[in-house]
C-alpha cells in the first residue's frame, strides 16, 4: 500500500507518442537518504524544465522519518504546487525493482502512461542535457528499448556501467583474476571498456536508465524476486528476448556517489540477498544445470586465486567468508524445490490497486 502527497493539478499534456511532446516520468527511490534524494530531485527537476513529464519520488519503506522530512521540504520549496513532482510512500521496502514497479504502475498524474520511464538513483545527479539526450536517442533509434548514461563519481572517476551478460566463462574469469585468462576469455568479461561512442551492449546499470514504455508493456516491470542486484541484468535479458536492444550513451552524463543506500563499499560480509539474486538470475535465465556450472566456475576461479595468494602478495578481493558463504548458500538452494514462485512481472496495471 502507498500513500501519496498529491501535487496541484497539472496542465493537460500532449499524449502523442513521439517528437518533442513525448513525456518522461522520472522515478527516484529514497531509502534513508532524504537529503541526497532532495539534491537528486533538484537536479532532475532543473533538467526536466524544458521537457514534458514529471518527477516522482518514492520513499521505499525507509521507516526512519525520511518521508516526513521529504514532505516538509518539497512543500516548503513549492515542488508539489508546480504539478511536476509527486511524493509517494511505500509501506514496505521490497527492493529496487519493487520500488521502480510502483512508479511504473503510477504513471503520470493524469492517469496516463508516459512515453518513457527514466530511472534515477537517489545518489545520482544528472548533468546538463543528460535526460534530453537519452530521450532523443530512443526516439532516433526505433529498435532501442533501454539506454543508460555515462556515470562518473562525484570526484570525476569514471564508473563502469557497460556490461555483458554473466556466463559460465565470465564467472570463472571474474574470480580467477589472472591476466592470461582475461585475455583468453575477453569476450566473456562482464565489465566492458567504457565506450566513448554510443554502443549497443547486453545490459547497463539502473543508476541512470531510460526505458521505452513499449518495453514495459511487452515484458512487464522488474522481477520482484530480486531484492537488490541483478534486477537490471535480468530485465535487459528479457527485453533482448522480446526484440528490444540496450544501449550506452556517453553524451548523457550523471555524477554518482555509489552504494549510498546499500553500503556495498563497506561490506564486511556478502549479504544473503546478493547470493539470492545471483542464484535467481542464473536459474531464471539459463536453468538449473547451467546455474550449477556457473557456480562451479566461480568456486574454481576463487580457489585458484586463493592458491596464488598463498605464494604471492595478492590482495583479498572478496568480503570475508565469501567463498564459504557462496558454497553453503548454493548447496542449500540449488537442490531443493523453491517454496515460493517468482512474483509475476508481465502485468503492470496503470494504477496501484490501493492508494491513499
Amino acid at each position: 500500500m502507498t500513500k501519496a502527497a498529491a501535487p496541484s493539478a497539472a496542465p493537460p499534456l500532449d499524449t502523442s507518442s513521439g517528437g518533442a511532446d513525448a513525456r518522461i516520468l522520472t522515478i527516484i527511490l529514497n531509502y534513508k537518504t532524504p537529503q541526497m534524494t532532495l539534491d537528486c530531485a533538484a537536479a532532475a527537476l532543473e533538467q526536466m524544465e524544458e521537457l514534458p513529464g514529471e518527477v516522482v519520488i518514492i520513499d521505499n519503506g525507509s521507516a526512519d522519518g525520511s518521508y516526513e522530512q521529504l514532505l516538509t521540504t518539497v512543500q516548503a520549496r513549492g515542488w508539489l504546487d508546480s504539478g511536476r513532482l509527486r511524493l509517494i510512500a511505500s509501506d514496505r521496502n521490497g527492493g529496487f525493482g519493487a520500488g521502480m514497479n510502483i512508479g511504473f504502475r503510477l504513471g503520470l498524474a493524469d492517469g496516463s502512461a508516459p512515453e518513457f520511464y527514466y530511472l534515477l538513483n537517489s545518489d545520482a545527479f544528472v548533468q546538463p542535457g543528460a535526460i534530453r539526450a537519452l530521450r532523443d536517442f530512443l526516439q532516433a533509434t526505433p529498435t532501442a528499448g533501454l539506454v543508460g548514461s555515462y556515470v562518473r563519481g562525484t570526484d570525476g572517476t569514471p564508473h563502469c556501467t557497460a556490461f555483458r551478460f554473466p556466463t559460465i566463462a565470465g564467472e570463472f574469469e571474474s574470480s580467477v583474476r589472472t591476466g592470461i585468462v582475461t585475455r583468453l576469455l575477453k569476450d566473456a568479461v562482464v565489465p566492458m571498456e567504457i565506450p566513448t561512442e554510443p554502443t549497443q551492449l547486453d545490459w547497463t546499470a539502473g543508476a541512470s536508465l531510460m526505458i521505452r514504455r513499449e518495453v514495459i508493456d511487452a515484458v512487464g516491470g522488474f522481477d520482484e524476486t530480486f531484492f537488490l542486484y541483478f534486477e537490471e541484468t535480468e530485465l535487459c535479458h528479457r527485453a533482448a528476448h522480446a526484440g528490444w536492444s540496450t544501449h550506452y550513451l556517453p553524451t548523457s552524463e550523471v555524477a554518482h556517489v555509489g552504494s549510498a543506500s546499500t553500503g556495498m563499499k563497506d561490506w564486511q560480509r556478502t549479504p544473503q540477498y546478493w547470493f539470492d539474486s545471483r542464484l535467481h538470475y542464473f536459474l531464471s535465465t539459463h536453468g538449473r544445470a547451467y546455474t550449477v556450472g556457473a557456480t562451479l566456475a566461480l568456486i574454481s576461479g576463487s580457489l585458484l586465486y586463493g592458491l596464488r595468494r598463498l605464494v604471492s602478495d595478492k590482495p583479498a578481493s572478496d568480503p570475508p567468508y565469501f567463498l564459504r558463504d557462496l558454497i553453503v548458500h548454493h548447496s542449500r538452494a540449488i537442490f531443493r524445490r523453491r517454496k515460493t514462485q517468482p512474483i509475476e512481472t508481465r502485468q503492470i496495471p496503470s494504477q496501484p490497486e490501493e492508494q491513499k
